[in-house]
């Protein structure tokens, strides 16, 4: 018998001359990218049907916002499915959080696994937003030393308080030592004098618990320090941390520091301010990641044109967590979606690396943009052409719909690729006698032209609410013989007619 949710399960039928294709989950699990211009149907044609029969399905998942009314639509699609108990919507001033340090400190086998975990996340949201505003640098030097600040002062809230709190890092990361100045700032100060005293309590008591001619012999060797190291761990992390902000992060010039320290601290102070501070650093969560997968659908209500970049930075705060969660899924688990219209604002450096693993764990991706250059603008950096190609590489189905944009236009073209055409030329002579004489041949050409998408039906009254998209789908051949076909949808589509 198959399972509920077996790869080979219909989702779609893709009808073609009367004829249908079936577009599966594992199709779907392949990922989707939606292409088309402003009004060109894309949300409310093949957004709205994909949604729909996902939430059918009983997929759970998580959808991220750019448009004020987008948690709207998902409240009035998940009433069409019968879904509504499915919704957790975090949104200012609700009853939803998710408080991303304690969920990143749970269940882990040691603190140096949790500085590892946090410090990822961290930087991550981070090098997303230097990619949107400006590039991301290339220069290694630049990334390590951020990396080594943040794992240090992390180590430091550990070793001191046994948990981290995004007010500590704040406060640590403005005051840690200055060349120059004799004294450091007071949060530094106490909480490093605090590491200190417990590290000691924890080499005494080690000591103390040794047998005696085991003490006398390593004192007697002039090991003691490396034997203090290998006996009690905090000790030789408490060395790192010493040697870092006394020497490593003290020495660097100052230009280089003060961009350092304001990366680091510009974004710590941004997770500190209303709505972010409540929603994910604060109160105890409410809900985990791991909730999809029991079919719940997480609804980030941040909209990025109302809280810009506040909005963008936690919804990809939370969408690398949820990825990395959602990275464990099994066969025959419940599939969940990964849902970003807009969605060249919520990219970041490992979309493509977890995109080419999303087939085996069960993440339908749907992403939504109105063209490739949105997407070149938001992965900044050298090549970012073959970035953005590479990762689109990555998602099995794409679907085009109406646009004036040139640029994505002669790449759905090429994607679909060329076809055989039979050409007639006719020939006229009137040479005293008037003949005509008939020639065919067969022609090599783009099977859709570029300027054909122009061309397409975009719904609405006019159109009887039909959205046309052309529909490629990688490793499939459809009805018409062919990997693309066009396809209507309806705009009033429900999964109950």
């Amino acid at each position: 018998m198959a399972s509920l949710f077996d790869l080979d399960n219909k989702l779609l039928g893709l009808s073609v001359n009367g004829a249908s294709t079936d577009w599966t989950i594992r199709n779907a699990v392949e990922g989707v990218q939606i292409f088309g211009g402003i009004g060109s149907g894309k949300t409310s044609g093949s957004g709205r049907t994909l949604a729909l029969k996902y939430l059918a399905a009983g997929f759970g998942g998580l959808v991220l916002t750019v448009k004020p009314d987008e948690r709207e639509e998902w409240e009035k699609y998940c009433r069409l499915a019968g879904r509504e108990q499915d919704l957790i919507v975090v949104s200012p001033g609700g009853k939803n959080f998710f408080n991303f340090l304690e969920y990143e400190s749970r269940g882990q086998s040691d603190d140096i696994s949790i500085t590892e975990n946090i410090v990822q996340v961290l930087k991550t949201v981070i090098r997303a937003s230097e990619e949107k505003a400006a590039g991301k640098s290339e220069d290694p030097f630049w990334e390590t030393a951020l990396d080594m600040l943040m794992s240090n002062i992390i180590d430091l809230c550990l070793l001191a308080k046994g948990s981290v709190s995004v007010q500590q890092l704040y406060e640590i990361a403005q005051a840690v030592p200055q060349k120059g100045k004799t004294t450091n700032g007071k949060a530094f100060t106490e909480l490093y004098a605090l590491a200190k005293q417990i590290v000691n309590d924890k080499v005494e008591a080690w000591r103390k618990g040794m047998p005696p001619e085991q003490r006398a012999a390593i004192e007697k060797s002039g090991n003691i320090e490396a034997a203090i190291y290998n006996g009690v761990t905090d000790a030789r992390r408490f060395m790192f941390v010493n040697q870092f902000f006394a020497e490593t992060y003290l020495n660097l010039s100052e230009k280089t520091r003060s961009v350092i320290d304001f990366t680091f601290s510009g974004f710590l102070f941004s997770l500190l301010r209303e709505p972010v501070y409540s929603l994910f650093c604060h109160h105890p969560s409410t809900f985990t990641p791991k909730d999809c997968r029991a079919g719940k659908i997480i609804l980030i209500d941040l909209p990025v044109k109302l809280y810009h970049k506040a909005g963008r930075d936690c919804q990809v705060l939370f969408k690398y967590i949820w990825q990395r969660a959602m990275e464990k899924g099994k066969d025959n688990e419940r599939p969940v979606f990964l849902w970003a219209d807009e969605a060249q604002n919520f990219l970041h450096e490992y979309d493509a690396e977890y995109q080419a693993t999303a087939r085996s764990s069960r993440i339908a991706t749907v992403y939504i943009s109105q063209n490739l250059p949105n997407y070149y603008a938001n992965m900044g950096g050298a090549k970012s052409e073959y970035r953005v190609k590479s990762f689109l590489g990555t998602l099995g189905t794409k679907i085009f719909h109406a646009n004036a944009d040139i640029e994505t236009n002669k790449y759905a073209s090429e994607l679909i690729g060329d076809a055989q055409f039979e050409e007639t030329s006719t020939t006229h002579t009137a040479a005293g006698t008037f003949s005509a004489s008939e020639t065919k041949s067969l022609k090599i050409d783009r099977a859709v032209r570029p300027e054909e998408f122009g061309r397409l039906k975009t719904g609405g009254a006019s159109n009887k609410f039909c959205v046309d998209g052309y529909v490629h789908v990688q490793g499939k051949t459809l009805s018409n013989n062919s990997n693309h076909a066009l396809i209507h949808f309806d705009q009033n589509f429900s999964p109950k007619t």
